[in-house]
């Protein structure tokens, strides 16, 4: 194991404390020496010696190394976070500000600081920065963000503080930038550095947030960002058709921020069957439960795969319980513990099943494993780290298994920590570039103010191994991943590269081929069969399963999804990749596919119709009750015009007006064959003969009415002779039924002309069915034509009403206001369902009704029952007989208050009209 619990205090504050304890000692045992000898030689002996070991105290516990485990004072120093020890001890039980304990040396962060510091001697040994000695201060954090601000402190403070200034222009710490650390401590830190604008280069902090220059300024990191690469873990799930996904992350910033850009990323491409958070505090009290929990949803779900978005010790728990457990998936890795050698060596680590993942871009780093095999501080420097590791190997504390001179060699990665290479070669780019520094010499001022390194920095494009590098615009490299498996063999796993993700290009690149692996776990990656022709894929929330969702109206899916069965038998990165090249594959449809503009379809459609057209189909059972009841009408019309031609001279006959009732005949005759045009499929000329000829036919059968509501009005209204005399003149019974018809006729001239009725299909909103109907046009030559009907029937009415109490011998007033009164009823119903627009199709069926009721309304009251009179030939249908009861009524009404004034020149036949 890479982590050993011990609690040796190595940190030098701690020496240095001790050392003037001794000092002091020193000093009194010294001057109790000089009171006893009281030898002049003697005090010169001790002071010389009390000298010697002030000043030895003085050079090694300044302030740059009060809180550093190693250093190299330079002309330019840099500053080093490692978390050399992964743990702070009893941090959540903290209640005072004391001394931090750290345990745990960790072996990775150790050789990173390593390979950092092998390149700052590389550069110092060799001309890049002429006449300039580039140093270092390492400080430990020991993984908790706390002590990294303590040693942030202390890096940056001047004369033993932090100054508190108002303006950090000019602010010149002994440090001018910081290597940092993993993306939870490069938050904490990145935040106070904001304000001095002080340079911080991470090699292994990938949270999208610290790409945000707002917030952080002079922030910048060698690798890319989460954002691609949560884009670049979904690339490689769908690749491999994984869509039904657990997911276990960290609570910290890091895991939160990498959770939910992975959620953004997989919407619509990956389903997760849980997703569980663990604490990352390594000490907190709950780490085992939060673990177990995590465990057991790992077990419980039917997902094969598991994204671990977690520190290694954590992955390394869930290892634990999944070894002991025997319970195998494949588990997909963060950048975190992707490349952690240590778990690749745990025992059984084979039992948990495959392990695929992203790395950083990895390298070689020159002269380095030659370095590792000798490590010593070089001379000058200072590295306690060096010798506590030494002590803890010479105890076989690190690893029980192996204490052989090439530890580090064995249990680490070499490649992983190429990074660190490429952070201390972008600061000293910047440096060379800020010193202006050519080639034998840098004349720039090696104590300069921190900010001004950062543009340097950022703006450096350098070639280092072979390899371009350069910072983006939000200070991040681009320079892609490598796609890795954790390869079984007979004592663990052992790392190798299997392909590449680049950015630039968006996909993933094999490399080479890689064996078969052999398993007898068979998996099947999707939570659904198949969606059926009529529905789509859909993914209603990243944590649920797929489901079919029906397809609505005017959509449709025509192809069957297939699921797709993945043995593991044999598993491999090449072997699933073949097999996805080879296996006929009908993918889900993901979404339904909209109609074409003409056609249409119903809920869970496999394909799109046209438009089914409704109209008044002749066959149908409506339009039949209409032409049953139009040819009634007819008949009836006929009927009547037949019986008031042959009857002509009998006195109910000629009460009635025989040329009237001839011209209202005709008009409802020509009403009834307008309805005839309401059935049918209708056009242009049908749906402007509807509206004409119902318009002129029943004007022409309401104008006939009302000159005979006139005549009776004139003849029975009690009015002033003169008055009743200009009346009487207007009376003009063929001039005034033409110049009524003519107006109807201007209106329907203009209504036609201007913006004539045609024909439209109206869709109500669902369904496969379009209304065809007659489109009025102009909705006021609607309005006019029948308001002006209207008035008319309005008018007749009022007249009738007027002179009802006078003999109905001689009158039709009943008949008169019976009509009218059905006439207006019945388009008054009429105007709300023409108003409300959802009820379309019928608007062409109660106008046509409208037209029949007031067409029967007006047969019903004023000829039928005439006709029905003449036919029964009663006995009262007698000019004498009518006459003898016409002088008794009208003795009874002259007597009664409502006196009828008779005409002055004679009585009033049933012949006679108005003079």
């Amino acid at each position: 194991m890479l982590l050993v619990n011990s609690f040796r205090l190595r940190p030098p504050f701690n020496s240095c404390h001790k050392n003037k304890k001794v000092f002091k000692k020193k000093i009194a045992h010294s001057s109790l020496y000089i009171f006893n000898m009281k030898s002049c030689t003697s005090c010169l002996y001790v002071f010389v010696v009390g000298l010697i070991i002030g000043l030895d105290l003085l050079v090694h516990c300044d302030i740059t190394d009060s809180l550093s485990g190693a250093y190299l004072h330079g002309d330019v120093n840099c500053a080093i976070l490692s978390s050399i020890h992964s743990k702070v001890i009893n941090l959540y039980t903290r209640t005072r500000p004391e001394p931090f304990i750290c345990t745990d040396f960790d072996l990775i962060p150790f050789v990173r600081s390593l390979a950092a510091i092998h390149t700052i001697e590389e550069i110092n040994n060799s001309s890049f920065l002429p006449g300039i000695k580039f140093g270092y201060v390492v400080c430990d954090p020991c993984s908790s963000p706390t002590k990294a601000l303590h040693c942030l402190e202390h890096l940056l403070a001047i004369n033993g503080s932090l100054p508190v200034l108002s303006d950090y222009s000019d602010f010149r710490p002994s440090v001018k930038a910081l290597l940092g650390e993993n993306s939870e401590l490069s938050i904490a830190v990145a935040k106070l550095l904001s304000l001095y604008l002080f340079p911080q280069i991470s090699c292994t902090s990938s949270s999208p947030v610290l790409s945000d220059k707002l917030r952080y300024p002079s922030f910048m990191r060698v690798i890319p960002n989460d954002v691609h690469q949560t884009e670049v873990l979904v690339k490689l799930m769908t690749h491999f058709s994984w869509d039904w996904v657990g997911v276990v992350y960290g609570d910290d910033d890091y895991g939160r921020a990498a959770h939910q850009s992975l959620l953004e990323e997989a919407k619509g491409k990956v389903c997760f069957a849980f997703e569980k958070e663990v604490t990352h505090y390594l000490d907190h009290v709950d780490v085992d439960k939060q673990v177990k929990d995590a465990v057991d949803s790992i077990q419980a779900s039917s997902a094969q795969v598991v994204l671990l978005i977690l520190k290694p010790q954590l992955v390394e728990k869930i290892f634990k319980w999944m070894i002991q457990t025997n319970t195998s998936r494949i588990w997909i890795a963060s950048d975190v513990w992707s490349m952690f050698g240590p778990l690749t060596k745990m025992p059984d680590i084979n039992k948990v099943g495959d392990v695929f993942g992203f790395s950083f871009t990895m390298g070689n780093i020159p002269g380095f494993e030659d370095y590792l095999k000798n490590v010593r501080p070089t001379p000058g420097a200072r590295n306690d780290f060096i010798e506590e590791y030494k002590e803890l190997r010479l105890n076989c504390s690190i690893s029980p298994l192996n204490c052989s001179v090439d530890e580090l060699l064995g249990v680490v990665d070499l490649r992983e920590v190429y990074s660190q290479r490429v952070a201390i070669y972008a600061i000293a780019h910047g440096l060379k570039k800020l010193l202006k520094c050519n080639e034998t010499s840098c004349n720039g001022d090696i104590n300069f103010p921190p900010w001004q390194l950062v543009e340097s920095i950022r703006s450096v494009n350098f070639k280092l191994d072979g390899t371009t590098h350069y910072f983006d615009e939000n200070g991040d490299f681009m320079d892609g991943y490598d796609l890795i498996r954790w390869k079984k063999t007979d004592v663990g796993r052992i790392i190798e590269v299997v392909g590449k993700f680049i950015l630039e290009k968006v996909q993933v690149e094999l490399l080479n081929e890689i064996q078969e692996l052999t398993s007898s776990v068979q998996a099947q990656f999707k939570c659904l069969e198949s969606c059926s022709p009529g529905s789509s894929k859909s993914v209603t929330n990243n944590s649920c399963c797929i489901s079919c969702i029906v397809c609505t109206e005017g959509t449709y899916t025509n192809k069957y999804g297939k699921s797709i069965h993945i043995p593991l038998t044999q598993l491999s990165f090449c072997f699933i990749w073949l097999m996805n090249a080879h296996i006929k594959k009908v993918r889900d449809e993901s979404s339904c596919h909209n109609c074409p503009d003409d056609q249409h379809s119903l809920e869970n459609a496999t394909e799109c119709k046209p438009f089914d057209e409704k109209y008044l189909f002749w066959s149908e059972a409506y339009p039949i009750v209409l032409l049953v009841a139009t040819a009634i009408g007819i008949i009836l019309v006929l009927t009547s015009f037949i019986i008031y031609l042959t009857h002509r001279d009998t006195s109910v006959i000629r009460m009635a007006n025989v040329k009237l009732s001839c011209f209202m005949l005709l008009g409802l005759k020509v009403s009834f064959i307008s309805v005839i045009m309401f059935i049918g499929r209708p056009n242009k000329p049908l749906c402007q003969a509807q509206q004409a000829v119902y318009g002129l036919g029943f004007t022409l059968c309401v104008s006939s009415i009302l000159v005979k509501a006139y005549h009776t009005f004139v003849t029975f209204m009690h009015l002033n002779p003169s008055t009743q005399h200009h009346l009487k003149k207007l009376y003009k019974p063929l001039i005034n039924v033409f110049m009524l018809i003519t107006c109807q006729g201007v209106i329907l001239l203009f209504w036609l002309i201007f913006d004539s009725p045609d024909v439209k299909s109206e869709w109500p909103g669902s369904g496969m069915e379009k209304y065809v109907i007659c489109n009025e046009g102009s909705i006021a030559g609607f309005a006019v034509m029948h308001g002006y009907i209207a008035l008319l029937a309005l008018i007749c009415f009022f007249l009738a009403f007027k002179v009802r109490r006078v003999p109905q011998d001689f009158n039709d007033t009943g008949s008169i206001i019976f009509s009218m009164l059905i006439h207006l009823f019945v388009w008054l119903c009429f105007i709300p369902i023409y108003i409300n627009k959802n009820q379309t199709e019928q608007k062409h069926i109660v106008q046509a009704s409208a037209v029949l009721v007031s067409s029967y309304g007006i047969i019903l009251c004023h000829f039928v029952p005439k006709c029905f009179i003449v036919l029964c030939d009663l006995s009262g249908n007698s000019n004498s007989s009518r006459m003898g009861r016409s002088s008794r009524r009208v003795g009874h009404h002259t007597e009664s208050a409502d006196n009828i004034v008779l005409p002055e020149q004679g009585h009033i036949t049933p012949t006679s009209g108005i003079a």
